[in-house]
């Protein structure tokens, strides 16, 4: 083992220069006990010297000075990376939309036409009056909510699941999409209330609804030939112009403009759905 101690030790000195490092001393054998000149053992230096390439305190609490150059070159790195970083966050938040958490409006007329055979009133409870179990698909059109332009349609099932007399309506559960040509669609769940508005949950959408989320509001005009429809959307892009305008006041006599109901292609959304 002193071969072993002083081969360390010359080692060490030929790549330290001629100071005398802490290693040195730790790492030096003297009179042939098995323990250096301050009371390591050989296997105790070797885990010190470990301890030293990795910048851990010596039990000396005296720490390897690192050349500076390389502190220098490390740091520098570390700058850039987190340099990287920020930029890519920075972009990623630039991407063009309304800023996070915001809620964009988008007002639609529902209108049943009697032109699509809707509503299919499925009688399932075999019942006299409306009960719970009763079903009813649909499909109407859609228009803008200034009712100047065809958007498209919606598709979708009711599920009767109270009547009311008292109030002379029905609870349903909703589970319905607004198609809008090739702008994709927005797909919605929840209460649909035939004698007072309520709010359903948009679950989903495409094309430029994709990602989106946040209720919409259903207020009951004429039943089941008229409804208005308030969006609350979050989580996409800034609506085009095409799905834009100061809405009409819904109204049981509000009607679609001519030139929307003739379906004239100014009037109507690219590709439309039918």
């Amino acid at each position: 083992m002193a071969a072993t101690g002083t081969a360390t030790s010359i080692s060490l000195k030929s790549s330290l220069g001629n100071n005398k490092s802490l290693l040195q001393l730790v790492c030096s054998n003297s009179e042939g006990n098995n323990t250096n000149s301050i009371g390591f053992k050989p296997a105790t230096c070797f885990k010190l010297l470990k301890g030293e390439i990795f910048g851990a305190q010596l039990a000396t609490e005296r720490q390897i000075q690192f050349d500076s150059s390389s502190l220098v070159r490390v740091r520098a790195g570390a700058e850039a990376s987190i340099s990287i970083r920020r930029r890519v966050k920075a972009n990623a938040s630039s991407v063009q939309g309304p800023p996070s958490g915001s809620v964009q409006e988008l007002y639609v007329y529902e209108m049943n036409e009697l032109d699509r055979g809707s509503p299919a009133y499925l009688r399932l409870s075999q019942k006299p009056v409306n009960h719970l179990g009763d079903i009813v698909p649909f499909s109407n059109k859609l228009y803008s909510g200034n009712l100047q332009k065809r958007l498209g349609i919606t598709a979708g099932i009711c599920i009767l699941i109270q009547h009311f007399p008292e109030k002379n309506g029905d609870r349903y559960e909703a589970i319905y999409s607004f198609y809008f040509g090739d702008y994709g669609h927005i797909s919605v769940q929840g209460p649909y209330l035939t004698y007072e508005e309520s709010y359903l949950t948009i679950t989903g959408g495409s094309g430029i609804f994709s990602g989106v989320h946040g209720q919409v509001k259903l207020k009951q005009i004429v039943f089941p030939f008229k409804l208005f429809y308030t969006f609350y959307l979050e989580g996409i892009p800034s609506l085009p112009e095409d799905l834009l305008g100061e809405p009409v006041s819904p109204t049981p006599d509000v009607e679609p403009s001519p030139s929307a109901k003739n379906e004239e292609p100014h009037a109507c959304l690219p590709n439309y759905t039918m």
